[in-house]
């Protein structure tokens, strides 16, 4: 009960955080975010708990993304008030409030990561080399088919 009681106030400083930027970053000052942002909080609070008491190995985030598909396909009962509700917030206010907890987690982590070695070091420069410049290739195709560049 107390990893739950964590896991409820962790995802409530999230849901803060993302109706911040929500608000700051996109301008969306709508009390429309906050069932969204409920509606996500108990998707991903459900999502940990099938985790840790259904006895199969899957992870938490497996169940998350099984639970947001079920509700949002649209022969689910209210699947069309969830996705309106969770379409007022944008992807971006959700993720750097996760991205900045990844980090401070790796901070704290040092030893750890110190531990690995200079390999990991060299995959992980790799690693970022080959998501930017794929990002980049893709979003020069896409401008150039667009006739934008």
């Amino acid at each position: 009960m107390r990893k739950i009681m964590d896991w409820t106030l962790i995802l409530l400083i999230f849901a803060g955080v993302t109706l911040i930027g929500n608000m700051i970053g996109y301008d969306i000052y709508s009390w429309g975010a906050v069932p969204g942002i409920f509606v996500l909080i108990a998707i991903a609070l459900l999502g940990m708990i099938m985790e840790e008491y259904i006895p199969v190995n899957i992870p938490a985030v497996g169940y998350i993304a099984l639970i947001g598909i079920i509700i949002s396909v649209p022969w689910f009962p209210g699947s069309d008030y969830i996705v309106e509700w969770t379409s007022q917030i944008e992807l971006l206010a959700i993720t750097t409030p996760i991205l900045a907890y990844a980090g401070i987690s790796i901070g704290r982590n040092w030893l750890d990561f110190k531990e690995m070695g200079w390999k990991s070091l060299v995959v992980a420069i790799l690693v970022f080399i080959g998501t930017f410049l794929g990002s980049a290739l893709i979003a020069e195709v896409v401008l150039r088919i667009q006739g934008i560049i």
